[in-house]
């Protein structure tokens, strides 16, 4: 096959991973449920921690630049950090394992009322369900994004947004970007509405 017919396939593909997740009605109260929860948790003066491996740790960290930088007009900062220092991850993953490399800096800063955003495509890493554990002990609530129905993260969380897109994890990472915009738009809309003109 064409170069051509590889990339009409894979944008087909794409889209229709997309069509899937706007009918599922599943998908969308709990986009909708979540951005409540960060909307709460930002209203309370409450922290949000996003963590995540690999593809996962590049949306954790693009979740949380957005929230305290800028997503597409000028506001306020809201206060996101993605568990992504590496000092920290290396000093953890070094003397402890790398299972406890987000568990870790939840017990460190996390806080009753915060909000863990912990992002996996399998829905079973095992240092993403130590996260969550910690989080939940110290009565934060927790928000997954996965990839697969019915996961042991999935299972955990207070919120789970799974977005399924195919065999193979690239279809739901694709899908998880686009749950992350909106999860940030929504919030803008509520804290920045003269941001948005409808």
């Amino acid at each position: 096959m064409s170069m051509q017919t590889y990339i009409r396939n894979g944008l087909e593909e794409g889209a229709a991973a997309l069509a899937d997740l706007l009918r599922n009605e599943t998908s969308l109260t709990a986009i909708e449920n979540a951005a409540q929860c960060l909307i709460d948790a930002f209203a309370d003066g409450k922290r949000v921690f996003s963590c995540g491996n690999g593809g996962s740790m590049s949306d954790a960290m693009h979740f949380a630049e957005e929230l305290t930088g800028r997503y597409r007009l000028n506001r306020r900062g809201l206060p996101a950090t993605a568990i992504s220092d590496v000092g920290h991850l290396t000093c953890v993953a070094n003397d402890f394992g790398y299972e406890q490399v987000f568990s870790r800096y939840i017990e460190s800063h996390g806080n009753a009322g915060d909000v863990l955003f912990a992002i996996s495509t399998s829905g079973t890493s095992s240092n993403i369900i130590r996260a969550a554990h910690a989080a939940l002990g110290l009565g934060m609530r927790v928000i997954t994004l996965t990839g697969r129905l019915d996961s042991v993260l999935g299972k955990m969380a207070d919120i789970d947004v799974c977005t399924p897109g195919g065999q193979f994890a690239d279809r739901a990472q694709e899908l998880h970007i686009k749950v992350i915009h909106l999860l940030i738009e929504l919030v803008e809309r509520k804290f920045f509405p003269e941001n948005y003109s409808v």
